[in-house]
C-alpha cells in the first residue's frame, strides 16, 4: 500500500480520458493478499478556513478509537474540483478518497472504469456499514455496482414551513393536504395576517430557483418523482414529462393567479427570499424542515419582541396520493469514500480500510467528529443538549472534521434553540415516504452532455407558464423541442441501462 500525495494542478480533459482507459483495461483485484501496517491516508475535504495540525487532539483521539493511525490530507472545498480530477488522471491517490461530487462525470467515469474496489459484498460483515439504508446504498450504486461507502445523509429534509402566528390570527388549523394549504395561502394573501390593516403579505414566498427546489418539492406531493421516474412500461423519463407534474404546474399556476405566490419570484435569490420571510411579507415556504430557527433568528436580531412563529409541516398529501416527500439529499448519499485499487492493493487492505471507516461510524467517533473532546470542547447537560465551551478552539480543531464523518446519522443531539429538534424528528419521520431518483445511479452519456441544456429550456418554460405567459400547450412544445435535442436519447439510454440493471 503506497501513500498518496496531491496532484498539481488541473488536469486536462484528455488527459483524465487517457487515465480512465488505462485503469479501466490495466486494474485486477489480487486477492487477499495481507494487509499492509503503514498510516493510513485519506484525501478528504476541508470546507473550513482552518486546516487542523497532523497529530493534533481530534486526531489523535480517532487513532486511539480506531486502533488506527492514519493521515489527511486536506482538499480545499472551492478547489476540490481541479485538484480531485487531477489527483484522478495522475493516479495520486490516498488510501481513502472522498468522492463528494456525486454528479461529476469525471469522479463517475473514474469509478466505473475499475479505479476503486467495489465494496457491495463486504459490507455485511461490518456492523455500522451493514446498517447502511437500502434506499442510500440504490443511491450510490454506479450502473449497479457499489465502488465506495457512501456518505450517509438524511434522505428527506424539506417540509412546508408556516406561520403558526398567522394561522392563529386567523383561527385556521394547520394544512394537511394541498385544498387545505391553497385555502391557507389565499387567507394569508387576503385576510391581514399580522393585523396590521395593510394589503402586504402573501402565502408563498418562493425564489429563482423554484423549477429546481421549491416546486419541485410541491410536485412531489402530487406522485411527481424526484427529477426522473420510471413509467409503467419500464421507461425512465423526466418527472417534468408526466401528468402529476402538469397536474402540480396547473395547481401552483392557480395559486399564483391568486396572488397567493409572491408575484416576482422568477427573480428572487435565496437571501432575499430570506429577507422578505424575516420582515413577514409571506407566510408559507416549501424548504427544509430545519430552516424556522434560521428564520427566527433573522427575525429575532430586527425585532427582538417578534411575535413570529413557525408550525413545521412533513406530511401534505394531494388527492389520493399516499404520503410521500422527495429526497433533497440525493438518496441521502453525499458521496462515497473509495478505495483505490492502485493504493489498497488486496482485500485484506480494503478490509482494513473498511474496519477503520466502520469504526468511524461508531458514537464515539461520530460524536468527536461533531463535538471534539467532552470537557474540552464542549459539555452535555442534564438533558442531553451540546454547549460548546470554547468557540474558537472546536472551529479550528473540530470542525473541518464534521463534513467528513461518514453518516450525519448517528446521533441526533438535543438542542436548546426551539424547532431544532422538532425539525431533526420531522426529517427522520421523512425517512420512511422519501422518494429517491431511480436514474442517479445510472449513466447516460447524453445526459453528461445536453442535460443542463435541456433543463434549462424547461425551466425557462416553466417560469413563463406559472406567471401566465404561455399556456400549458406551450409548455408542451418546448418538451416536444427538446426530445429532438437529446432528451429521447436520454430516455433511452436510461431505460436500457435501468432494464440491465434491473433485470
Amino acid at each position: 500500500m503506497r501513500r498518496g500525495t496531491f496532484a498539481k494542478g488541473a488536469a486536462s480533459a484528455a488527459v483524465v480520458a487517457l487515465a480512465l482507459t488505462a485503469c479501466s483495461s490495466g486494474a485486477e483485484e489480487t486477492g487477499e493478499g495481507e494487509a499492509s501496517t503503514d498510516p493510513i491516508t485519506w484525501m478528504t475535504m476541508l470546507h473550513t478556513p482552518t486546516t487542523p495540525e497532523p497529530g493534533g487532539v481530534i486526531e489523535s483521539a480517532l487513532e486511539e478509537h480506531t486502533g488506527e493511525q492514519f493521515e489527511v490530507q486536506w482538499v480545499p472545498d472551492a478547489s476540490k474540483e481541479e485538484k480531485i480530477n487531477a489527483a484522478l488522471a495522475s493516479g495520486s491517490l490516498a488510501d481513502i478518497v472522498s468522492l463528494t461530487q456525486v454528479d461529476s462525470s469525471t469522479t463517475r467515469q473514474a469509478m466505473s472504469s475499475g479505479m476503486f474496489w467495489d465494496v457491495e459484498d463486504y459490507l455485511a460483515d461490518y456492523p455500522n456499514l451493514s446498517q447502511i439504508d437500502p434506499q442510500t446504498l440504490e443511491s450510490a450504486r454506479i450502473d449497479g455496482h457499489l465502488y465506495g461507502v457512501p456518505f450517509q445523509k438524511v434522505l428527506a429534509r424539506y417540509g412546508v414551513v408556516i406561520r403558526q402566528d398567522w394561522l392563529d390570527n386567523l383561527g385556521l388549523e394547520t394544512p394537511h393536504t394541498i385544498e387545505e394549504l391553497t385555502e391557507v395561502a389565499k387567507a394569508f394573501t387576503t385576510d391581514d395576517p399580522d393585523g396590521n390593516g395593510k394589503d402586504d403579505t402573501t402565502g408563498f414566498i418562493d425564489r429563482e430557483e423554484s423549477f429546481k427546489v421549491g416546486f419541485r418539492s410541491l410536485a412531489g406531493y402530487f406522485g411527481a418523482g424526484q427529477l426522473f421516474q420510471v413509467t409503467d412500461d419500464g421507461q425512465v423519463v423526466p418527472s417534468f414529462t408526466t401528468d402529476e407534474y402538469k397536474d402540480a404546474m396547473e395547481w401552483y399556476r392557480e395559486v399564483y393567479e391568486a396572488g397567493a405566490v409572491n408575484q416576482e419570484f422568477v427573480t428572487v435569490q435565496k437571501q432575499n427570499q430570506q429577507d422578505a420571510i424575516a420582515q413577514g411579507k409571506g407566510g408559507i415556504v416549501v424548504t427544509g424542515l430545519f430552516e424556522a430557527k434560521n428564520y427566527m433568528a433573522l427575525a429575532e436580531s430586527a425585532d427582538p419582541e417578534t411575535p413570529m412563529a413557525w408550525a413545521l409541516v412533513n406530511d401534505i398529501t394531494a388527492g389520493d396520493v399516499e404520503r410521500r416527500i422527495l429526497t433533497d439529499t440525493n438518496g441521502g448519499m453525499g458521496g462515497w469514500l473509495a478505495f483505490p485499487k492502485s493504493e489498497v492493493e488486496n482485500e485484506a487492505d480494503l478490509k482494513r480500510m473498511l474496519a477503520f471507516v466502520d469504526k468511524l461510524i461508531d458514537e464515539e467517533a461520530f460524536a468527536l467528529m461533531t463535538n471534539g473532546v467532552e470537557g474540552t470542547h464542549y459539555e452535555l447537560d442534564a438533558d442531553g443538549v451540546v454547549s460548546i465551551l470554547d468557540q474558537t478552539a472546536w472551529e479550528q480543531e473540530v470542525q473541518p472534521y464534521a463534513s467528513s464523518r461518514p453518516s450525519e446519522k448517528v446521533i441526533t443531539y438535543k438542542s436548546s434553540t426551539p424547532y431544532v429538534d422538532e425539525g431533526n424528528e420531522k426529517m427522520k419521520e421523512n425517512e420512511d415516504y422519501a422518494v429517491i431518483n431511480p436514474a442517479q445511479s445510472l449513466t447516460s452519456e447524453s445526459y453528461d452532455q445536453q442535460w443542463s441544456t435541456i433543463e434549462q429550456k424547461v425551466n425557462d418554460a416553466y417560469n413563463k407558464y406559472i406567471t401566465g405567459q404561455i399556456e400549458m400547450a406551450d409548455f408542451d412544445a418546448v418538451i416536444d423541442e427538446v426530445r429532438g435535442q437529446g432528451l429521447d436519447d436520454i430516455i433511452a439510454e436510461y431505460s436500457a441501462a435501468y432494464a440491465e440493471v434491473n433485470g
